[in-house]
């Protein structure tokens, strides 16, 4: 698919460019892009590649932003900084990836896009429709992974404001599977999937398209483990997608993962609480009721936070930085 504006492209790190960056950068010169890299305390602090715009800590604190104040420092979430220069400068849609991720079959999405409609319900291990190996996403809980499902569906055409790319090589899974399983994937080539309302599957922030309506829904939570920041996220961002009437779109794989070096023992134990309590986060997004409508999405992603503070997934800390990026996202409009 083409689109003729190209998008904004954000990235974090704290390393000077990978190989995988060196590929991102010449991919966005072509599409005409620029990739805002989004630096933190431990650096990088010069960032010589073409097409690519390094935001220094330093940087981020000179802006006028509430939630630069607020957002811990050396964490991922310092990407939420990112998101909010790029929609300031009138991005018109914004593609997220990880510095380890390059672009293969890597193409300009549209808003609009063509997807196969399953009649789903529940968890849905979408990676079993683009694969034949035992293989889930990180965050799909784990008495789940091997639950068969129909992918079987009509092909339609419709406007899916976040559309997840997969990964080839290292793709983005839980520690328990690089522990036990961890070999090299190359997912088939297929139809791109989209969950009705009521169907789960985590998201991640590896090779993701956010199109403005969806911005609000963006937002990375600071104080829940980093392994899960990216996952709980997108349990919020699905539940918001049903009030747009709308869901989430999963495409074959778009770029190749050469992944950094993890300890694998401290993934997993960082990835303990999703193990725990993914499935009670979707269920009590669930049963939140929510306004419908494009006008309320930034009041339905507080009330999503506010939920899952009572519920105690998240201390009561974490919801001055998700009114501070609301307030933020007002002030750009």
């Amino acid at each position: 698919m083409s689109n003729q504006q190209p998008p904004s492209i954000v990235v974090t790190t704290i390393q000077d460019p990978t190989s995988c960056m060196k590929t991102l950068a010449q991919t966005a010169e072509k599409v005409g892009s620029k990739v805002t890299v989004v630096g933190d305390r431990k650096g990088p602090f010069e960032y010589p590649l073409e097409a690519c715009e390094l935001l220094t800590i330093d940087d981020q604190i000179e802006m006028e932003f509430e939630l630069v104040k607020l957002l811990p420092e050396n964490h991922y979430t310092r990407k939420n900084v990112g998101y909010l220069k790029v929609i300031l400068e009138g991005a018109t849609f914004i593609y997220e990836t990880d510095d380890d991720n390059a672009p293969t079959d890597w193409d300009l999405r549209s808003l609009s896009c063509e997807a196969r409609k399953p009649d789903l319900h529940g968890w849905v291990n979408v990676y079993r429709w683009f694969s034949d190996e035992l293989i889930w996403p990180r965050g799909l809980p784990l008495d789940t992974i091997k639950q068969e499902v129909s992918f079987e569906g009509p092909i339609t055409e419709f406007e899916a404001p976040i559309q997840q790319g997969l990964a080839d090589g290292s793709p983005d899974v839980d520690a328990i599977w690089r522990l036990v399983l961890d070999k090299d994937i190359k997912f088939e080539k297929r139809d791109s999937i989209v969950l009705p309302r009521g169907a789960w599957c985590p998201f991640n922030s590896q090779s993701t398209w956010w199109w403005p309506v969806a911005y609000p829904l963006m937002y990375l939570p600071s104080y829940c483990s980093f392994r899960m920041t990216d996952i709980w996220r997108s349990f919020v961002a699905q539940r918001c997608l049903w009030e747009l009437g709308t869901g989430l779109v999963f495409h074959a794989s778009e770029v190749h993962q050469e992944r950094n070096v993890h300890n694998l023992q401290r993934d997993f134990e960082m990835e303990v609480d999703g193990y725990l309590q993914n499935a009670r986060i979707a269920e009590a997004l669930e049963n939140l009721a929510l306004e419908p409508g494009s006008d309320a999405v930034a009041t339905n992603l507080y009330a999503c936070y506010e939920e899952l503070v009572k519920h105690d997934f998240f201390p009561e800390k974490e919801l001055p930085l998700v009114s501070a990026w609301i307030s933020d996202l007002k002030a750009i409009e």
